[in-house]
This record gives structure tokens, sequence and C-alpha cells, in this order.
């Protein structure tokens, strides 16, 4: 049966099928009694009618989740909206695509070639979101889009899977304030990203995020076996709005700078 409890099982265990660092993380916060909800997840794509970001939200709109906001990330050359499920007690859902059309045309060659290659019959699937990477994939295409766009060269290695999932650090007990809950990640050995800063906004945006860096994994492509970045874990800390409500949206100048978790050259 398709259910939310089934796809979200299906997204966290991709992710942390090749994330051990979020499983590090994961049960240490646990060994400290910790309660961790997880605040939202990200999903990327490419902005194409066949697997666009609407179409990635069709599985997560039939199990009672909404559109909420849409946003632009105009120097990265993409757009993205959030969903809210009817029990705000569920993540949100934050799906962005790639503009190809900003790209070379041998980069959008490349993509559409690959776009192509999926099987009609995969892209209604209510587990498209978790399907992962659809075509072979050759590393100098990879190579290609990653001097164009990071973005577009993660998701021509990966596929359709979270990039990734968010630590809400107002449902932590031991911590309250974001700078010391770094420091903790730190302590502990993991890399955090600090384009930008380590903390990207502030109480007065009304929400403030960091991010451990993107893994390095081996991926199969075409001539064999690479290694390049994957997934990363995001922290979150939420401030509540004038109307005594808690602030559920992003901050597009945040965003940028946690896209760049997953940078190979960061």
């Amino acid at each position: 049966m398709n259910t939310l409890e089934t796809l979200f099982d299906k997204l966290w265990t991709d992710y942390i099928s090749m994330n051990p660092q979020v499983n590090e993380i994961h049960d240490l916060l646990i060994s400290k009694d910790e309660n961790v909800v997880n605040d939202h997840i990200a999903l990327r794509t490419f902005e194409d009618a066949r697997i666009n970001k609407e179409k990635i939200a069709q599985s997560f709109l039939a199990v009672g989740y909404h559109e909420v906001e849409t946003y632009m990330f105009d120097m990265k050359g993409l757009n993205a909206f959030h969903l809210e499920h009817k029990n705000p007690e569920n993540p949100k859902v934050f799906i962005s695509e790639l503009c190809t059309n900003n790209l070379s045309k041998q980069a959008q060659d490349i993509i559409e070639t690959t776009l192509d290659s999926i099987p009609l019959s995969v892209l209604d699937d209510f587990y498209l979101s978790s399907a992962g990477r659809l075509w072979p994939a050759n590393y100098d295409d990879y190579n290609c889009l990653l001097s164009e766009s990071d973005y577009a060269a993660w998701v021509y290695a990966f596929g359709f899977r979270v990039n990734h999932f968010t630590v809400c650090i107002n449902a932590l007990s031991g911590w309250d304030d974001i700078a010391d809950f770094n420091s903790f990640i730190k302590d502990n050995g993991f890399q955090l990203n600090n384009s930008g800063g380590e903390i990207k906004g502030s109480p007065e945006l009304l929400l403030e995020q960091s991010s451990t860096m993107a893994n390095a994994v081996r991926v199969d492509f075409s001539d064999g076996k690479h290694e390049i970045p994957y997934c990363f874990y995001e922290f979150a800390k939420r401030y509540k709005m004038p109307n005594g409500n808690y602030f559920q949206g992003f901050v597009t100048q945040s965003a940028n700078k946690l896209f760049e978790s997953t940078n190979r050259d960061s």
C-alpha cells in the first residue's frame, strides 16, 4: 500500500545506505536521549515536464501534502517550492529544479539524452522520488555538467533521491543555541559547510541553518567507479513570528549556501 510512512521509509533507507555520517550523527543524538525530529527533506530534479518539481511532488500531494510557497534562485538557475502536510508534525518537503535552458547546448543535450532514456513506466511510480538513478552515466558527461553546475552533475550522478534530511534543533532538549550544537557536531569529528559562515540565516530572518559537508562515495560510471560528493545532514532552528507561530518557510539566501554542501570543490 502506498502510504506516507512507506514513502519516507524508502527515502530514509536510501539516504543512509550511502551516507554513514548521517547514521553516526543520528545514533550520537539518540545516545544522548534526544528526540530526533525531521524538520524537512530536500529533493532535486530538472525543469522538464517529465520529471519536474510538480511531477516529483505528485506522490506527496497524494498523501496529504499541499504546496505552500515558491522560491527563485537566480544565481544558481533554480526554481523551488515547499510542501506542508495537513498534519504539521510531518516534515516539510522542499523540491527544487534546475532550469536547463541556462546551460550550454552540450550540457542540455546530455540532460535531454539522459531523460529520454528513462523508462516511461517509471515516471508515474509512487516511489519515483526514491528511485535513484534510472539511466547509465558517463564520467566525462558528469564532468561536463560539473563545469557548469554542481547541481546538474549531482542529479545526473545520483538521480531521484533525497539530498538531505534535517534535524529540528527546536525538538532537542540538550541544545537551544545552533552555534553550541555546531560545536558538538565538530567536536565529534564532522565537517560543517562554512560557505557564508557555518550558520546560515538569523533570528531576525526566523530561521537558522547549518549542515555537514557531503560525504564522498564511489559511484558506478560507464568507465568505472569514481568518488564524488553525495548527501549531507542539515540542522535547523526556527523562530516564532509575531503571531506566536513558528516560521515554517525557507530563506533563499541561506538555501543558496546550503546547496553548496554538495559542491565538489568546497
